[in-house]
């Protein structure tokens, strides 16, 4: 009995020496990781002018010497050149290789004209968003045109692919080119090749299906009204559609401009899911739940590989983002007053209601620093 209590005794012996070590190890581990700086990689960012002096204008040059007049949306181009489209200036230009501006589309005039022409010498109407389908060619916002347009660059030949010119809603299960858009903002290809309309004057989302031409409505009852978590998209009330993107799961992302909020679109359900915004108008909430958040006027939107929603929230003059991983809103760009930089510190830089937003594939990303007159690079 006395070598089996003096065993048991050892074993509670050593239970408490090893209990006392695991303690002191996992107390060394807690204060080291308290005391290891957390990455932030915004604190490494740093934000600069790619083109536009500040000064209004459309002229053609050399980047830092060239005139832009209200940038709005921005993308990479099939050759590999950085194109934008100007709001006021009514033009769609690009910025190549070697930091040269040129316009490629567009006369200056704010008119509706040119189809089946040259396109530099065509009218654009305040163009909002540009985008290219797989084989290179150019579309175009046309948004008070109310018009789709599409630009062959192989021929420099302009077409209208969607409205006729005139504010409406007509035209669903018919030909694109016959039926009435209003004011169109913000235009993305689906999955399938389709192309998505944020058609936000008729307070929908239109659907080209561009083997047929055949347009119909994908989301909004035309209705202007409240939105609501975990409805059906097709019978939703949408307030004020104005930009949207896919992220890489095939789901379509979408902002209410008047609304102050963003929704994803889940195409498999039907269903639309609360990412941002509580509908009232505002600047706060940064660092916590985006759902909690206030938003003040977003209007331009780009879905990062990992999820991750980039969000131009144009009247607080900021880029914030919504993480994928965490549901937060962060602040990445801006102060949340209007204004023109300085280049730098991302969160110290002004920005000029900003409108468009570009993720590059090497994780640059390239903001339409609109009322500025600047297309600015973020580097993170």
């Amino acid at each position: 009995m006395k070598s089996l209590y003096s065993t048991a005794e050892y074993l509670r012996h050593r239970e408490r020496r090893v209990m006392k070590r695991f303690l002191l190890f996992h107390s060394i581990f807690v204060l080291l990781a308290a005391c290891t700086p957390v990455s932030d990689p915004i604190s490494q960012a740093t934000i600069e002018t790619v083109s536009g002096t500040g000064e209004q204008g459309t002229v053609d040059g050399s980047a830092d010497r060239a005139l832009l007049d209200n940038p709005f949306g921005v993308i990479r181009g099939p050759d590999g050149a950085l194109w934008f489209c100007e709001y006021t200036g009514h033009t769609v230009r690009r910025i190549d290789s070697e930091g040269n501006v040129t316009t490629v589309v567009g006369n200056g005039e704010g008119k509706f004209s040119g189809d089946g022409d040259s396109a530099l010498q065509a009218s654009l109407h305040r163009p909002h968003e540009i985008r290219f389908d797989d084989e290179g060619n150019l579309y175009i916002a046309d948004m008070l045109n109310h018009a789709i347009r599409k630009v062959d660059l192989q021929l420099s030949r302009i077409t209208t692919i969607a409205g006729t010119g005139e504010a409406g809603f007509s035209g669903d299960g018919g030909p694109a080119n016959e039926a009435q858009l209003s004011r169109p903002h913000s235009i993305q290809f689906g999955p399938k090749g389709n192309l998505y309309v944020a058609d936000i004057g008729n307070h929908r989302v239109r659907l080209i299906d561009m083997d047929t031409g055949i347009i119909s409505t994908f989301a909004g009852t035309g209705k202007n009204g409240v939105s609501r978590d975990g409805e059906r998209f097709a019978a939703a009330d949408l307030n004020g559609p104005r930009t949207l993107d896919f992220d890489a799961e095939g789901n379509l992302w979408l902002v209410l401009r008047n609304g102050n909020q963003v929704y994803k679109l889940d195409l498999e359900s039907g269903l639309m899911h609360h990412k941002a915004g509580t509908g009232e108008k505002g600047f706060t909430g940064n660092g916590g739940p985006a759902v909690e958040a206030t938003l003040s006027g977003p209007k331009g939107i780009a879905l990062a590989s990992n999820g991750d929603a980039y969000l131009v929230d144009t009247e607080s003059h900021t880029i914030r983002i919504i993480e994928a991983a965490t549901g937060n809103l962060q602040l990445i760009v801006g102060t949340g007053e209007k204004g023109d930089g300085p280049d730098g510190n991302p969160l110290q830089c002004k920005l000029a209601r900003p409108h468009g937003i570009f993720l590059d594939a090497n994780g640059d990303i390239y903001i339409g620093d609109s009322e500025a007159h600047k297309i600015r690079r973020l580097r993170m």
